[in-house]
Order: C-alpha cells, then sequence, then structure tokens
C-alpha cells in the first residue's frame, strides 16, 4: 500500500528485514524476501549484526535512488529493553542521522503521557534527532485539543506538527487485524434485495487479513471478523484466512469449537473459502516438520488434498485464471505445497501456464494466493457464487466496484488529510535538512544498563 501510495513499483528492499511470528516465543526471519532462519530472543542477539548490517546498506541504496525516503519505525522508539541492537528505530535513525517525527494514537488513550514519555527516556543522542510531534485518530473538536499541544511543546521543546482526525473511510489496508473492528469496512447498501454475510475467522495467529477487505468493498457484503461458532452459523459465507502458524491455529480452531462450526457449515450447503494456511487446513492432512514440527496432524477434512511442509518458502507475484477465462491475480509466501490431491478435483484457480492451483469442490474453495480477490472479475464471480450456494437470490454483484480504484480513493483522502492538518512546510524542513539544531534534553534520559 505504501509503495501504491508513493507511486512506485513494490521492492523487497522497502521492507528489508521481516520477523514473522511462528509461536508466542519464535518468530521467523525474512531478508530481503527470503526466510533465512527462525530466532527466539535467545538466539536473536547473534542474528541481529547481519540484519541491520543489511538494513544499513539498504537505507543507503535507497537514499541513492529516490530524492525522498520516509522509513517507519516498527513498535516504539522508547523500547529500552530493545535498544541496545536497535536497527529500526532510534538506532537506524542514529545510523543515518534521520530526523524523527513521533505519532501518538490518541484512540488509545494517554496520547500527552506518551509523546513525552517517549521522548524522555531516550538518550541524549537519540533525542536530539526527534524534531517533532503528531496526533493521530483525533475525534471532536481540535480546540478543545490546543492547551495540551502547547503543554507538550512547552514541556519538550519540540513542536505538535499537526493532528490528523480520525475518519471512518481509512480503514483500507490495515497494517494489522488489531486495526479491525467487528465489522470489516463501511458495509455499502445491496444492489439487490439481500445482504451477503460474511464470517471472517480471528485467529490467534492471523496473517494478511487484508484479503478479506477486497471481499468488504463490494456493495452489499458484510464482512465481520469473529471468535464466536454462533456467528459462523449465521453466516451465509465463512473465510478461513492465513496464518503464521497453520497447525497452531488449527489446534485453537478445535479448542474452541470454531472447527465444529466450521464442518457444521460446509455439512449445510453454505460456502466455505480457506486462504493460504485457511486452505491447508480445510484438507485431509497436514505434514509439517518445518514450522510447527509437529509432524502429520489432521485437517478438517473439506478437501481431499494432503499439505506438506517443505524447507524453502514459496514467494511469488502470481497470475491466471480461473472460472474458465476470468483474469486473476495475487502473492504467494507460504512453506505448505498440495502433495497430494484427488485426481478429480478442480482447481479454483489455474496458472497462465496450466497448472492448477486451489481447489474446488462443491460449496467448499481454497487457495494460496493472497490478494486474489482484489481482481474486480474474480471476486464478483465467486461471490455470486457464494450467494447462489448460500440460497441469497436477493444479492447481486455490483458490476462497477473497482478495487484499485477504492484504493487509489483512500490514499487520496489520506493525502488530503495531511495537506490539511499537519504542517507540511515543517516537514519538507525536515527532508531538506535534517534535525535542527539545539533541540532540549528531556530528563532523565535512557536509564543505565542493569
Amino acid at each position: 500500500m505504501q509503495a501504491a501510495a508513493s507511486g512506485v513499483a513494490p521492492d523487497v528492499r522497502f521492507n528489508p528485514v521481516l520477523l514473522k511470528p511462528g509461536s508466542d516465543r519464535s518468530s521467523q526471519v525474512v531478508l530481503l524476501g527470503e526466510a533465512v532462519d527462525t530466532v527466539t530472543a535467545a538466539n536473536y542477539r547473534s542474528l541481529r549484526h547481519r540484519l541491520a548490517t543489511t538494513v544499513f546498506d539498504t537505507l543507503a541504496e535507497l537514499r541513492a535512488e529516490y530524492d525522498v525516503v520516509v522509513c517507519e519505525g516498527a513498535g516504539s522508539p522508547a523500547e529500552i529493553n530493545l535498544r541496545d541492537g536497535d536497527f529500526v528505530n532510534m538506532g537506524l535513525a542514529r545510523h543515518a542521522g534521520l530526523p524523527a517525527i513521533v505519532v501518538g494514537d490518541i484512540d488509545r488513550g494517554g496520547v500527552f503521557a506518551a509523546l513525552f514519555g517517549t521522548v524522555a527516556l531516550l538518550s541524549p543522542e537519540d533525542q536530539a534527532l526527534v524534531a517533532g510531534f503528531v496526533v493521530n485518530k483525533f475525534r471532536g473538536d481540535p480546540g478543545l485539543l490546543r492547551p495540551g499541544l502547547d503543554m507538550i511543546t512547552a514541556v519538550t521543546g519540540r513542536a505538535v506538527l499537526g493532528v490528523l482526525p480520525w475518519h471512518l473511510d481509512l480503514w483500507l489496508d490495515a497494517e494489522d487485524s488489531l486495526a479491525y473492528g467487528r465489522v470489516l469496512g463501511r458495509p455499502a447498501p445491496p444492489r439487490g434485495t439481500q445482504w451477503l454475510r460474511v464470517a471472517v475467522v480471528r485467529l490467534p495467529r492471523i496473517s494478511n487479513a487484508t484479503d478479506a477487505e477486497a471481499l468488504a468493498t463490494e456493495p452489499g457484503v458484510r464482512v465481520r471478523l469473529t471468535i464466536e461458532p454462533a456467528e459462523l452459523a449465521d453466516a451465509d459465507l465463512v473465510v478461513l484466512p492465513g496464518s503464521k502458524s497453520t497447525v497452531d491455529d488449527l489446534a485453537w480452531l478445535r479448542d474452541t469449537g470454531l472447527a465444529d462450526a466450521v464442518t457444521a457449515h460446509a455439512a449445510s450447503g453454505r460456502p466455505v473459502l480457506g486462504i493460504c494456511g485457511g486452505f491447508q487446513m480445510l484438507g485431509t492432512l497436514i505434514h509439517d516438520e518445518v514450522e510447527s514440527r509437529r509432524g502429520t496432524v489432521p485437517g478438517l477434512g473439506l478437501l481431499p488434498v494432503e499439505v506438506t511442509f517443505g524447507p524453502r518458502k514459496t514467494l511469488a507475484q502470481s497470475v491466471g485464471t480461473a472460472f474458465g477465462s476470468v483474469p486473476v491475480h495475487g502473492y504467494e509466501i507460504h512453506h505448505g505445497y498440495v502433495s497430494r490431491a484427488d485426481p478429480s478435483l478442480a482447481p479454483l484457480i489455474q496458472y497462465t501456464d496450466g497448472r492448477a492451483e486451489g481447489a474446488a469442490q462443491g460449496n467448499v474453495f481454497g487457495t494460496h494466493w493472497h490478494g486474489a480477490f482484489e481482481s474486480d472479475e474474480f471476486r464478483r464471480r465467486f461471490l455470486a457464487e457464494a450467494a447462489r450456494l448460500a440460497g441469497r437470490h436477493g444479492f447481486l454483484v455490483a458490476p462497477d466496484t473497482a478495487f484499485a480504484a477504492v484504493r487509489e480513493r483512500t490514499l487520496d483522502l489520506l493525502g488530503d488529510l495531511v495537506e490539511e492538518h499537519l504542517d507540511t512546510d515543517a516537514l519538507w524542513r525536515l527532508v531538506e535538512a535534517g534535525p535542527p539544531p539545539g533541540l532540549p534534553f528531556i530528563p532523565p534520559g535512557a536509564p543505565a544498563p542493569a
């Protein structure tokens, strides 16, 4: 989404290091688009120097190619337990001499304490780079906030560069599923006489949750994220999304009763869709010696496929056709692959070279492709089929919904809000001149190492 906003093609260098949680205590390391290791808190330190070197070198490359490079931190810059060896927040800013802006989410509460405390817990060298603040997601009269903005400037010596309002229409391309409420997006009225109700299971380790956003752009489609079995029973279409840890999330489905609700939904003849990890869960067996290392575990048994996890991750931009000749594009990022399938099983998608992808059997569908439902005609054909299977004969797909246009309108809206509510002249001064000299130190500063 950030690449689209910048008008450039996505490049793995824009996110050179990705730590993809695989469990509560371990993460897979993806370095420049390639999975290279699995780390825990105990052994992460041994890999950190290699990752930092890659990040620093990548930033230097990008700065040589582009006029402006904006670096988004990960988490908080005041994670004092992680500052030693940090290369994603103030460690990166210090290395490259970057001016930093601290953005506070007022929707979560305590924004003034967060802004002040963030600066006050940084070392003098880090504080010298923090050039201002932005308050995000404000609801209400900005005049009521003004005394607080003046006070935070007085006690820190740093200006608040603007207050961005909370806006209902800024929901597309959420960074993670925590940004979602129970209902996704802003459902537009149906074109026909009936709504299509979609329930997306909010897996504990949900991955690429934006797949469901494309469905929610359609008029008359109400997409709800849920962990309640009863809400699956009330849905027309049930979606099992991607997962950072397929086998662990499958066990959670069984523990919570959601697995029984999914199978009951399928048994009723209503449609079920699995995407990537969700697709893998729908099969008969999962052989996993890579991700969870649980060996062979039974799937939900809704599709006659077996999935095996390989050591090398599939990473691809993919194109093909579905429903005969409907074009579809997406991207793949998964260890699991279909190692055995019933010969009579129909694919959901076919690659341009004729290879089969995913599965479609009766009312159960699966694909490894993320982003496929951003393809407008494919999304419409699938939703029409889902409505037919669910008995929602009064639901009509809209012939004019264009996902790319919806995304563009979202980006334009965000750009307009930034232009209206932020001090863009001050931002440009930071871009051109770097951190202003003489920014005051705010005690106590970073605590001494234990």
